[in-house]
């Protein structure tokens, strides 16, 4: 989805660090007219963790007929964004004239590269009836060689994700390698993302990353004696022998990878020159960017 401010660093609280864990991201919930959005990257404190620098959890929500996802057509450069759902649906179309429909368990991955432009509404079957929402929007920076590869879109639907059982334990490995096996999803920098969900009492032994953070969407688990809860994103340690252990019934994303130098962000563009970014707003307001077949008509302003 479009950031609606310029700078986009979370106003959020902090935790204390405990065992096991660096800092604890509390984020703190923006209601844009009809659901919530808990932002936990970028903080000042805490740019990315590897490669990611952006995680919003959107929902969950609960939409009348009539109401529901409408972002306008809104560019990016020199990242890319991945989008997955737990409920209900969206529909993605983008000015390399990509159209699917996101539905829960998928994996979208989309390549802003040298720039893209796309839009997420409902389908009218979607729209026109009560429906849900709940998932995951993330960005990646892409290493400095690639900030400026063509523009890609790639859509994995969810019997394409590897999913295993550990202890009882169902994981699904979306981006990167975890526990023997590796996921089909492309991958620049070396990049982990996973789920897992854990009955009360189950524990889960995470897979190493250089760097990592883990995040509740619902639930309770403990981590070396340190309670976690729901909406919180906590950045791990550098150990890597950790376990977490469900205090209830929880559901996990882990997400990592390897450390990535400097990268800045203004409204949606991500890159590792300031310059660029300042090329995409000039190109943004003259109108340069490519549009989105079938979605020409509207359009996100540039913020200021």
């Amino acid at each position: 989805m479009s950031n609606q401010q310029p700078q986009i660093d979370a106003d959020c609280e902090l935790g204390q660090s405990c065992p096991g864990i660096a800092m604890i991201i509390e984020p703190k919930a923006k209601d844009l007219g009809g659901f919530t959005v808990r932002r936990c990257l970028p903080v000042r404190q805490q740019r990315n963790v590897g490669p990611w620098i952006f995680f919003d959890e959107m929902g969950p929500a609960q939409f009348e007929a009539g109401s529901g996802v409408n972002v306008r057509p809104h560019p990016h450069i020199n990242l890319a964004t991945v989008t997955y759902l737990f409920a209900g649906e969206i529909l993605h179309r983008d000015s390399l004239g990509s159209y699917q429909a996101i539905q829960p368990g998928d994996i979208n991955l989309m390549v802003a590269g040298r720039g893209i432009v796309y839009s997420e509404r409902e389908r009218p079957e979607v729209h026109q009836q009560a429906h849900p929402l709940h998932g995951l929007q993330l960005w990646l920076a892409l290493p400095e060689a690639d900030e400026e590869c063509d523009p890609g879109f790639y859509h994995y639907p969810s019997d394409s994700i590897p999913t295993l059982e550990l202890a009882g334990v169902p994981v699904r490995v979306m981006i990167g390698q975890a526990y023997g096996v590796t996921s089909p999803v492309k991958t620049f920098f070396e990049t982990l993302y996973l789920e897992a969900r854990l009955q009360a009492g189950q524990t889960l032994k995470l897979p190493p990353a250089a760097e990592r953070a883990l995040y509740l969407t619902h639930g309770e688990l403990t981590l070396r004696g340190s309670r976690i809860q729901a909406q919180q994103l906590v950045v791990l340690s550098a150990e890597t022998e950790l376990e977490v252990c469900a205090s209830t019934d929880c559901q996990l994303a882990l997400i990592g990878g390897e450390s990535i130098g400097q990268r800045f962000i203004e409204w949606n563009f991500v890159s590792s020159s300031k310059a660029r970014i300042e090329q995409a707003k000039a190109d943004w307001q003259a109108g340069r960017f490519a549009k989105v077949p079938g979605d020409e008509e509207e359009f996100i302003p540039l913020p200021g």
